[in-house]
């Protein structure tokens, strides 16, 4: 199997070298697995690209490359440059460092980088680790990740639900903020809204008394709906959350319908 990786980390993050060693068990001995990662950390961009600017792209290693661009632009660069002559049969993102649940998703560049191949046609998974209380006094805090994630991964591969032709489907995994051998097992999981959590600013002031606003998030403890991903995590369970890049809320469209003028 021939794997291509990315993160929002940046090239040099630890979430990165743990996604490696998943992705070389994966892929097997006579697989490949190829790195395009951000040349400097790319968190909070969500599936942004570099859309009226160019990128660089810098060949660090053999099957290594970092890029001045988002984790989509990663993506993209990988597909239609890096391995355009021999494209990948998986892209894992990740691993985060932090959790991408309930509403964190949409803002994540870890999921964008999995929903831009998505969008190619090459199956794609994103994985993430919750950090917490029981995670900072670990040697290795992705240490739920390094021991779950070949398992997890090769689980999805295995479900290999039939895809739509038009927006098909990718995954979320979040790995609990727990020691490895902590974790209970895995749920299928919606994704979740954590009661009262938004995103806020914060405002410092320069030496020089200009303002300057510090995006500021809330609490990544507070409750969401039983059963839903950061839930689930919260508990010890791996979720693992099936998505589409389609925003349709196509359980309004009746209504909407309905109310509009004939």
């Amino acid at each position: 199997m021939r794997i291509l990786i990315t993160n929002d980390d940046g090239i040099n993050a630890p979430g990165l070298l743990t996604l490696l060693n998943i992705a070389d068990e994966i892929a097997g001995p006579r697989g490949e697995v190829w790195t395009v990662a951000p040349a400097f950390e790319q968190s909070g961009v969500a599936h942004s690209i570099s859309y009226t600017h160019p990128m660089m792209v810098s060949q660090l290693g053999p099957r290594r490359f970092a890029t001045e661009g988002s984790p989509a632009d990663c993506v993209l660069a990988g597909l239609h440059d890096v391995m355009k002559d021999n494209r990948p049969d998986l892209v894992l993102s990740g691993v985060n460092r932090g959790n991408n649940a309930a509403e964190n998703t949409l803002y994540s560049g870890t999921i964008g980088g999995a929903m831009e191949a998505a969008l190619q046609g090459i199956p794609a998974i994103a994985l993430s680790q919750y950090l917490g209380q029981k995670t900072a006094d670990l040697d290795d805090p992705f240490e739920a990740a390094a021991m779950h994630g070949v398992a997890t991964v090769r689980a999805i591969l295995a479900a290999n639900p039939a895809q739509r032709k038009d927006y098909r489907l990718f995954y979320s995994v979040n790995f609990p903020p727990v020691a490895a051998s902590d974790v209970k097992g895995m749920r299928a999981t919606p994704q979740g809204v954590r009661t009262g959590v938004k995103f806020s600013t914060e405002p410092h002031f320069a030496p020089s008394g200009r303002k300057f606003l510090w995006i500021k998030g809330g609490s990544q403890t507070a409750p969401s709906e039983p059963g839903t991903d950061a839930a689930a995590n919260l508990d010890g369970y791996i979720s693992i959350t099936p998505m589409r890049a389609d925003l349709t809320a196509h359980d309004a469209l009746e209504t909407l319908q309905k109310a509009l003028p004939e």
